[in-house]
């Protein structure tokens, strides 16, 4: 509720509390991990977990859309210089996180 609430809220955070409830969802029960599974998340998740990891070009995309976004976030959003430097950080932290702790997939 919290991460659709994100959404419209400006300052609530949408993407960390939706990842938090599906991890929670998917470890909670196995009735509700196999509900996970047969839902439209389902082949994405399971893909994951057959390979190990992400492929090494969903990477690559997913890298370049986030530090697309936060350079659009950067330039036409934000006017504060501190604000910039926050949004810019956290940016670079979350492109380090995909790059260095996602496990690239085996196959």
């Amino acid at each position: 509720m919290l991460g659709a609430a994100g959404v419209v809220l400006p300052g609530l955070p949408t993407t960390p509390l939706l990842l938090a409830a599906s991890w929670l969802f998917y470890h909670s029960s196995p009735k509700l991990q196999q509900r996970l599974l047969d839902s439209w998340l389902g082949n994405y998740i399971k893909a994951y977990n057959e390979r190990g990891g992400m492929r090494p070009r969903a990477k690559v995309w997913v890298v370049v859309l986030m530090a697309t976004m936060v350079a659009c976030s950067i330039h036409f959003f934000i006017s504060n210089r501190v604000v910039d430097w926050i949004v810019a950080t956290a940016g670079l932290v979350g492109c380090l996180v995909v790059i260095f702790k996602v496990p690239t997939a085996k196959k």
